[in-house]
């Protein structure tokens, strides 16, 4: 329980200050982990109809995509989609506890995202439109809604809108638990866009739509839905085009006033337990109104470089613990991982429509071909000014020759130590290839686009940590995201003035040669015999 929620902070800054970690004092969490309450990573809904999906092998499609001609927007090519988005990638097993892994990241593998989708009638799926919830353990879609009609939506494509249960998170994490619910967003945005690309698809994220409009598309407003502390909430909606087309326009309110009958009821995920007052806090200041649509940025094609098959990557990709301080990264895989992060890049980021908030500061310890030192990719020039103006003088600002990619030598020399250090003493931010520090643009954000935009500032950092994660394992390395960071200690070390938040720290990365443990027995995520050729 929050000892401090007689003072809860009166804006979403206070609630940044107050969960930053410090090397004398971490944000609050729980005094010890309660296990009779571990919150259940599956949601299901108890009484709604269970469609089982085909599971398929595939795609073939080279990382990182796109496919050259889209899949046929049938039932086998929308379990395909669901399961290299959304599916498990394996069970794992050690002295006597399973559990599983999943395509999508997480923070500490608690998945406090769910996903919907809203689909025209499909043959294999139902006679008519419908709201489905994916249900990862059984790779299936519980039938939330049923339509009236065949047709609810246009034609091309189909909405999969994203929620979070911030119980999941506070169960391990307590107050910081709505910073990586957001984080988990924008990785969830990423394992969608890259699941289309397999399939040569395309996914958008829809950014006028309101908290209160996708609660009541996907039945968030219904006291179905959740139990008691451990609501769900809306947080994005996305189209994801089968067609390759850009997306249609879509009225949410004609949606809603669509027949439809409801069935099920959500599962219980734990036995009763406390809240966290301060996450609740939280996401009512951030409860996003409707907006105008922003100019996404250009797309950016992504590169073709034969590399493995999208669904061996998406497969293989892993959290990491340790690191093994030797494996080096190629220059040019470097180079194509940060193109991929800049925006509008396909597949990831063109899936983003908003504008670029974050700059990345890289401390560099084994590339090949560049000198390790602190670096600097200025996703977004102006930005970049601004925080030149705002850092040491002394940093050199010196150019790389990295073929159109902006990146900035700020510093040269060895830089694991404060890695570690400014990772909450995390060994893998040092015995990486290189870790990363994404720095927002954040005064300038929260005064242009209101308290939401803590959120999406958020989900632009998960989605570039999904970029990293794919990028690393498609190299045959590994990347891990890390959630625990000395949030001014890193501002320190930059020169940004103290007590203030132009500039904030939102999310750290590395990427390395793994060290596995042995220990841990590694078993298929669904039977064989349901896989068709």
């Amino acid at each position: 329980m929050n000892a401090y929620s007689d003072a809860l902070p009166a804006d979403i800054r206070g609630y940044h200050l107050r969960t930053k970690h410090a090397p004398n004092r971490y944000a609050l969490g729980p005094a010890f982990l309660d296990w009779t309450s571990q919150p259940s990573p599956f949601r299901r809904f108890e009484g709604a109809r269970l469609i089982a999906l085909p599971l398929s092998r595939g795609p073939e499609t080279p990382f990182p995509g796109p496919a050259r001609d889209p899949a046929p927007p049938d039932a086998a090519a929308l379990g395909l989609f669901l399961e290299l988005a959304f599916g498990l990638s394996a069970w794992k097993s050690a002295e006597g506890s399973t559990w599983a892994v999943r395509n999508n990241p997480s923070s500490g593998n608690l998945h406090p995202t769910e996903a919907y989708i809203l689909a025209n009638a499909l043959a294999g799926l139902s006679e008519t439109a419908g709201l489905y919830h994916y249900a990862p353990q059984e790779h299936g879609l519980e039938e939330r809604a049923r339509y009236e009609a065949a047709q609810a939506i246009p034609d091309g494509g189909f909405l999969l809108a994203l929620s979070a249960i911030p119980w999941r998170e506070c169960w391990k994490y307590g107050e910081r638990a709505f910073r990586y619910c957001q984080l988990d967003a924008g990785h969830a945005i990423g394992a969608a866009a890259q699941a289309c690309a397999g399939l040569g698809w395309r996914a958008h994220v829809f950014a006028a739509p309101s908290d209160d409009e996708i609660a009541a598309l996907i039945g968030l407003d219904r006291a179905d839905a959740f139990h008691r502390r451990e609501e769900e909430h809306p947080d994005v909606l996305l189209w994801i085009a089968t067609d390759g087309a850009p997306p249609p326009v879509i009225n949410v309110g004609a949606l809603l006033a669509e027949p439809r009958t409801f069935h099920g009821a959500a599962n219980r995920l734990s036995e009763d337990h406390d809240g966290w007052p301060l996450v609740d806090r939280a996401v009512r200041l951030c409860h996003k109104a409707g907006s105008t649509v922003p100019e996404p940025p250009p797309a950016l094609p992504a590169p073709s470089i034969d590399g493995p098959a999208i669904g061996e990557v998406v497969s293989r990709r892993r959290s990491v613990q340790r690191m093994d301080g030797v494996s080096t990264l190629p220059l040019e895989t470097f180079r194509l991982t940060l193109a991929a992060t800049l925006p509008g890049a396909e597949p990831l980021m063109s899936a983003f429509p908003f504008a670029p908030r974050l700059s990345l500061v890289f401390y560099i310890h084994r590339v090949e071909g560049l000198e390790p030192g602190l670096y600097l990719l200025a996703r977004d020039a102006e930005m970049a000014a601004r925080l030149r103006a705002a850092c040491h003088a002394d940093f050199e600002w010196a150019p790389v020759d990295l073929l159109g990619v902006p990146l900035f030598r700020l510093r040269a020399g060895a830089h694991e130590r404060e890695a570690t250090k400014f990772a909450c003493l995390q060994p893998i931010a040092g015995k990486g290839c290189f870790a990363v520090a994404m720095i927002a643009d954040f005064d300038r954000a929260l005064t242009e686009e209101g308290a939401f935009a803590y959120r999406r500032l958020h989900w632009e950092a998960g989605l570039i940590g999904q970029v990293f994660y794919l990028w690393a394992t498609a190299a045959g390395l590994a990347g891990t995201g890390i959630g625990c960071f000395f949030d001014d200690e890193v501002h320190a070390m930059l020169g940004l003035p103290a007590g203030e938040t132009q500039f904030q720290d939102v999310y750290h990365f590395t990427v390395g040669g793994a060290v596995e443990d042995t220990r841990i027995l590694t078993l298929p995520p669904y039977p064989e015999e349901r896989r068709r050729p």
